[in-house]
């Protein structure tokens, strides 16, 4: 076995040591193929928790749950409500109900994403090859790196997520492997400030006893039809040939096939941007008709606008997003021409997608958001024929000019003046 390090002091360890010689941490990592890994994933512990505690010190030892009023949904929550049974994307009358002295935070979606730069900042400090996977997380290539680093990727990791404890006031956690898939699977091994290990020798054995859930793309639905099939364990699935999976089960047979045994050719892909920017309200009450709904989903597409003229990207696809009083979702969209960064160009297009679907059912989540998303220097071309629609686009523009100015409550439209009580932000997210 390589010699291993404490992840406290980074001094050399070796087998058969509890604690630290140096510092007496017992935080020790060994393996046997330590120094020959370079795919990580890494993934902030309980992020928007994390970075509220930091922001509040009082919140330190308390559970805390960050997400929407009493009829909104956790978007997460610390450990020690998780302890209590709490989890993310639990109703909250649920999760207050499993942890009634939980402090409940709405979510700053601003904040979190600048924090989370700031991670990805240091991340590609220690390689070019990062890819982000979403806010608080993402998969990093140290191949190569050694003469950059003079040390191994173990150690760089190692101190790397010592530096973002230091520095940004978050813990991470690591999982260091031969691939993409195993290396995700390692990071949520010791939560919160983990660092696991699987290697290329232990991959068969470590898989063979796991549930088929673990399986990137194997969710609630698939696993039941594998269930049904008499398939629970990925050791299963690891006697079968590749034939007769994908016989039974299409292209994701192969899928089956390959990462049961660990086979993941996956690279660490560098431009990898969000599929979708959106944003989304839970309601105090629910609500059905077109007066209640419309200037919500006004204030929505402001909201979605805003991010994608930020991030200076464009969509082609807007899609609503509506969920009814017993929890049942619907999703409906529409291609555009052109892609849009436009509120009152996203609005047009998500009216009438709303306005078929009021047939007196009352809901209690509205969204929008815009998809298939690209850089926006061939977004919104004039229009020759809708000379009405070129007027309002620069009307857009100036409202834009005032509200980075003054704020983003300075103008207002017919739609979106008073919607204060309508409802509750829940959560503004990349998908």
């Amino acid at each position: 076995m390589d010699s291993g390090f404490c992840r406290d002091c980074m001094a050399v360890c070796e087998n058969g040591e509890r604690r630290c010689r140096a510092c007496g941490s017992p935080r020790l990592l060994r393996h046997d193929e330590l120094h020959a890994l370079s795919i990580a994933h890494i993934d902030c512990d309980a992020f928007y928790a994390s970075v509220e505690k930091r922001d509040n010190p009082e919140l330190r030892d308390k559970p805390l749950i960050v997400g929407g009023g009493r009829r909104g949904v956790v978007s997460t929550c610390c450990y020690i409500a998780r302890v209590n049974g709490v989890r993310s994307a639990m109703p909250m009358f649920k999760a207050l109900k499993a942890c009634p002295e939980a402090i409940v935070v709405k979510p700053d979606m601003e904040k979190y994403a600048r924090v989370g730069r700031e991670v990805r900042d240091l991340m590609r400090e220690l390689t070019p090859l990062v890819e982000p996977i979403s806010i608080d997380e993402a998969f990093l290539d140290l191949s190569g790196t050694e003469r950059l680093h003079r040390e191994s990727p173990a150690r760089v990791l190692a101190r790397f997520a010592m530096r973002v404890e230091r520095d940004i006031g978050i813990t991470v956690s690591v999982g260091l492997s031969y691939c993409k898939f195993l290396a995700k699977v390692a990071s949520d091994f010791e939560k919160p400030r983990g660092y696991s290990v699987i290697g290329r020798a232990e991959a068969l054995a470590f898989l063979r006893d796991q549930p088929v859930t673990l399986i990137w793309g194997v969710g609630k639905a698939f696993a039941a039809t594998l269930h049904k099939d008499g398939i629970r364990l990925i050791g299963q699935l690891q006697e079968m040939d590749e034939a007769t999976l994908m016989k039974r089960y299409g292209v994701m047979g192969r899928r089956l096939y390959r990462l049961s045994r660990g086979e993941d050719e996956r690279t660490v892909h560098v431009d990898h941007e969000a599929k979708s920017i959106s944003a989304e309200t839970t309601f105090n009450v629910d609500y059905a008709t077109a007066d209640d709904l419309l200037p919500v989903l006004r204030s929505l597409c402001e909201k979605v606008a805003k991010r994608l003229k930020a991030g200076d990207l464009a969509g082609r696809t807007v899609v609503l997003k509506l969920k009814d009083r017993n929890f049942r979702i619907k999703t409906r969209n529409r291609q555009l021409a052109d892609r849009t960064q436009l509120a009152d160009r996203i609005f047009r297009v998500a009216v009438p997608l709303l306005e078929a679907e009021l047939d007196g059912t009352r809901y209690r989540l509205l969204g929008v958001g815009v998809s298939d998303l690209a850089a926006d220097d061939m977004a919104d071309p004039a229009d020759l024929v809708n000379a009405e629609a070129d007027r309002r686009a620069r009307a857009e523009a100036a409202m834009d000019r005032v509200r980075a100015k003054f704020g983003d409550r300075a103008l207002e439209t017919g739609y979106t003046f008073g919607t204060g009580n309508r409802s509750k932000p829940q959560r503004d997210q990349d998908i």
